[in-house]
């Protein structure tokens, strides 16, 4: 079995490769990159999307105003690069933040790209347009924007309430693309228009999603593929087969479990492989508004039961991260160090402790021994939730909780957890950005549309907003792990582990980099090359 080091060490070596990969020799043009898909997303639209199942085959079809460097693994401040916009200016009291944008830039029909479409774009996130969005995951996001003003057809300002200088970050996220203002929120669902290098061609639910080469992209010379298919395949065993077989050129990004990278690299040695953090936590959301989760006690005794460890070495051969709602360091950037996440009841070592606590919470909620709480666990019909969920399930049981599994298909699943249809859930929360202003007002803001479990705390939501206008990074990391801190010890949606993930390609695939703190932000794929 490979060590953590070795696999650092090939992670740090695929970085340099994948960003040199063109000193090889010039790119080529042409080729279709054939790419399996985990499951069949509900629609085509990334702003109504929780999911990357959305992102990883439509972000090619779009550009955003600004977007991380695709050539650069770790997404930080300083890798954020201008698109739709040619440059950006904060004005002296940091309220206002103003765009250049390129000219000549058109839609997939035709049309022509103007500051009207970035409004547009952002009046529906915000829910300030006649159009809706049938759901709206991010409009939190933008919460501390008052207005987009269009200043001519190439400038556009964002006016802000306060400084936010995270607003630049999620702006560069793959789920900020801007839309068309002449294209409905429902036409964008089937049949997405966008600037980007790739134009859409059909998506049929459970079987395929195509697109095509954009022959009059804005970047000249890009993108080098005619095409990219991904075919729906949502047994991984039966889609790794068929990479292995040589039917696809990659696999879907961050799928590949550790045991199963093994049996890649055995099965076909030459694949290029490489494992990353994905900056997505595996998590438990727990309905604190209705019985029997309502009582704080019972919520602390789940906390408590988890033996984090065990999911790590179980799932991932050890080569997972503990930590709390922020991605760990060193890959992720605002992670509570060691010493602090330890201090959090549940974290430390000795599970055996942590569950005789636990235990005593139960029986003062009136169960024990003699009388379990029966519980259903709901979770998505995905390898990567239904695993987790098992093993939770098992580690409840120490604590007189007894889990049914309740399996939920894709497409039902975000909707269910957002109206609240559920006790207790195992989710995966993929977090787009390594900000504490994306992750924070998304997930455990009152009003979020995705904050799943009705946690509500106006207190912590004042030290949001604290850390938020801090523009110094060393002063803002202690302000958010105290955040961190408090929304673990409240139990607002406990963290089990983040993971890390494969993410395996045929070796004429050039070009390719996986975004080592957010793949999210990566399936542009716009200089991805096929050397056959």
């Amino acid at each position: 079995m490979r060590s953590v080091w070795a696999l650092a060490a090939m992670a740090a070596l695929f970085v340099l490769t994948a960003s040199t990969n063109t000193l090889a020799g010039e790119p080529k043009q042409g080729g279709v990159l054939r790419m399996y898909h985990r499951d069949s997303p509900a629609n085509a639209s990334i702003l109504e999307g929780a999911t990357y199942s959305v992102n990883v085959p439509f972000m090619g079809v779009f550009n955003n105003l600004v977007i991380y460097d695709q050539h650069i693994a770790q997404n930080s401040p300083d890798t954020l690069r201008p698109e739709l916009a040619e440059s950006w200016s904060w004005s002296s009291d940091n309220k206002k933040l103003t765009f250049k944008l390129h000219q000549g830039v058109k839609w997939h029909d035709g049309k022509p790209f103007t500051s009207a479409d970035v409004k547009c774009t952002f009046d529906l996130l915000m829910g300030k347009s006649q159009q809706k969005l049938r759901q709206n995951p991010r409009k939190a996001w933008y919460s501390e924007v008052k207005d987009v003003t269009p200043n001519g057809d190439f400038e556009v300002s964002f006016d802000l309430k306060r400084p936010q200088p995270s607003l630049l970050a999620m702006l560069a996220s793959g789920y900020t693309p801007i839309y068309p203002c002449h294209v409905s929120p429902a036409d964008m669902r089937t049949h997405p228009i966008g600037t980007g290098p790739f134009k859409f061609v059909e998506f049929k639910a459970n079987e395929s999603i195509k697109l095509t080469r954009n022959p009059d992209y804005w970047k000249k010379g890009l993108p080098h593929l005619d095409g990219i298919e991904y075919t729906i395949i949502t047994n991984r065993s039966t889609a790794i087969l068929a990479f292995v077989a040589g039917k696809f050129d990659m696999t879907f990004p961050t799928h590949i479990t550790i045991p199963l990278l093994k049996d890649i690299k055995s099965q076909a040695p030459n694949a290029i492989c490489v494992v990353e953090p994905t900056n997505v936590s595996t998590n438990i959301i727990v309905n604190s508004t209705s019985a029997p989760f309502d009582n704080i006690d019972i919520r602390r005794a789940v906390a408590l039961a988890l033996d984090r460890k065990a999911f790590v070495d179980i799932l991932f051969e050890g080569q997972a991260d503990i930590g709390g709602t922020m991605l760990p360091p060193p890959q992720g950037i605002w992670g509570m160090p060691k010493d602090k996440l330890e201090t959090i009841p549940g974290y430390g070592p000795n599970v055996n402790a942590n569950r005789d606590e636990a235990k005593k919470l139960m029986q003062r909620a009136g169960y024990g021994p003699d009388k379990h709480l029966a519980v259903k666990i709901s979770t998505r019909n995905l390898a990567e939730y239904r695993d987790p969920a098992v093993i939770l399930i098992d580690q409840l049981k120490s604590i007189y909780i007894d889990g049914e599994l309740d399996v939920v298909e894709t497409a039902n699943w975000f909707p269910k957890v957002a109206r609240k249809d559920y006790m207790l859930g195992l989710n995966l929360t993929g977090n787009s950005v390594d900000d504490p202003d994306q992750s924070f007002y998304e997930n455990y803001s009152c009003g979020s549309e995705r904050n799943y479990t009705n946690y509500c705390n106006k207190e912590i939501e004042k030290l949001f907003d604290v850390q938020s206008q801090e523009t110094d990074t060393a002063k803002r990391k202690p302000l958010v792990w105290d955040i961190d801190k408090k929304l673990q010890e409240d139990v607002a949606r406990p963290i089990i582990f983040h993971a890390r993930a494969g993410t395996c390609w045929q070796p004429y695939v050039k070009g390719v980099t996986i975004m080592s703190n957010s793949s999210y932000n990566g399936f542009r794929y716009e200089d991805v090359w096929l050397d056959k």
